[in-house]
């Protein structure tokens, strides 16, 4: 089978050939899925193979948790195709420096995360994954049909063979590097007159802010935010800048994990692989994703635990689908807050989403914030405001921010507001609120 049918299979195989009728009916389809993956992909992979040694495959949902730095120090035992780490990095090293992407290893296309956290990570997608990977990005993405013409923009910090293979004869798929002049993605946006428009929200802003000023005058029919957290703020204003809804592909070195539906309800991809949810906070429905990957043999992704928080809706969406509503992506549990209890004894820790809400309350007049934690004891604000409210703003900021802080029963932090500078080094994500120290042994 080439290529081409072999995405097109994926495509309708993902919109129109899996269709569950209940819950149960998923997880029992999933089970076997998983199972038969292990049997077939244990005896290829070193690491997994001793990890689980004498371990029943039923039992999978129970086995060793793996995370970033067991999967990066255990590359090469890892993966099953005997690529090392070593050269890995260095083809995806001479990539990011000559942004020439093209090159693979064996055949096999290699990829490096953005590294938000510090700690970046390798991935390596065999031509059979890359084809399952666009049929189905394909069938959660496009608005209409597959032999619909379409003009995809695609912003990224890096480009991929991978995404490369998403370019099909209807669909014009143009690349925009990140890294390159604000103005010439303009001028070279207004050409295209892209239908489909893909960028992170720190870019949909710069986009928004230039169609806003006239300078962009595109009108893509989707707009879809990747590789940042949306925060609600970002959203309302990229709504009404647009005139469309965003929506979102929640995707990450370890796999595509979810997509928003025509409701714009953001769903779990449980239709290609499982997240298990370990509760931080089963009462606010708030958990981190344990992915096992059934269709990555190259790499396999085996419950493997995403730093992520994520939170579950609460009421159904009207699509009606058995897949996972989230309200949210909260980001890392890296940026938790940690604050001193009223004793000093212990920290406590406080939600991202709670920070949100509390600065986004405050004042309908925030445009734009970050919020960092600096020590257990400051917190700094970022705040973009209208100059001559600029301080009846942040003392309502404050007030909201304490009155958390009081509801939570910790101490209240020191607040420094700093000027509010937009977001425009796309080598780091943009994440509006951020913990920049490591909490002592304390936390709880």
């Amino acid at each position: 089978m080439n290529d081409k049918l072999a995405i097109v299979g994926q495509y309708l195989l993902i919109k129109y050939g899996r269709t569950f009728k209940s819950r149960k009916q998923l997880l029992a389809w999933q089970n076997t899925k998983v199972v038969n993956f292990l049997h077939q992909v244990l005896p290829k992979s070193r690491f997994y193979r001793d990890r689980y040694e004498g371990l029943n495959l039923s039992d999978w949902q129970t086995f060793p948790i793996v995370d970033k730095s067991a999967m990066m120090a255990n590359f090469d035992d890892l993966n099953t195709v005997g690529i090392s780490k070593d050269s890995a990095f260095e083809l995806a090293i001479e990539a990011e420096t000559t942004r020439n992407f093209s090159p693979t290893i064996q055949g096999y296309t290699i990829g490096l995360s953005s590294g938000t956290s510090g700690n970046r990570g390798l991935f390596i997608v065999s031509p059979a994954e890359r084809q399952i990977w666009a049929g189905t990005i394909l069938a959660k993405a496009l608005p209409h049909s597959i032999f619909t013409p379409e003009r995809i923009a695609f912003f990224l910090r890096a480009n991929s063979n991978l995404y490369e293979t998403v370019r099909r004869q209807h669909i014009r798929f143009e690349y925009f590097d990140l890294f390159a002049n604000l103005q010439n993605h303009i001028e070279r946006l207004n050409r295209i007159e892209p239908t489909i428009l893909v960028a992170p929200p720190s870019m949909l802003l710069l986009l928004a802010a230039a169609r806003s000023s006239g300078d962009l005058k595109i009108f893509p029919e989707k707009i879809i935010a990747v590789a940042e957290v949306l925060d609600p703020l970002d959203e309302t204003y990229l709504r009404e800048c647009f005139s469309r809804p965003i929506h979102q592909l929640y995707q990450c070195t370890e796999g595509f994990l979810g997509s928003t539906c025509a409701y714009g309800t953001l769903h779990l991809n449980e239709d290609i692989l499982v997240i298990q949810k370990e509760y931080i906070d089963r009462q606010l429905g708030k958990f981190m994703p344990i992915i096992t990957d059934f269709n990555r043999r190259t790499q396999p992704i085996i419950r493997y635990r995403l730093d992520d928080i994520l939170t579950e809706r609460q009421d159904p969406c009207l699509c009606g689908s058995v897949f996972t509503a989230l309200s949210s992506i909260e980001g890392r549990c890296d940026d938790l807050f940690w604050l001193p209890d009223l004793t000093g004894e212990r920290l406590i820790s406080i939600f991202p989403d709670f920070i949100r809400r509390a600065i986004m309350t405050a004042s309908a007049d925030i445009q734009a914030y970050r919020v960092v934690q600096i020590s257990p004891t400051a917190i700094e604000v970022f705040v973009k405001v209208p100059p001559e409210l600029q301080t009846s703003i942040e003392q309502q900021i404050s007030v909201s921010l304490i009155d958390l802080f009081n509801r939570s029963h910790c101490q209240i932090p020191n607040i420094f507001y700093q000027e509010y500078v937009q977001h425009t080094e796309h080598r780091h994500k943009l994440r509006r609120v951020q913990r920049a120290f490591t909490p002592d042994n304390r936390s709880s």
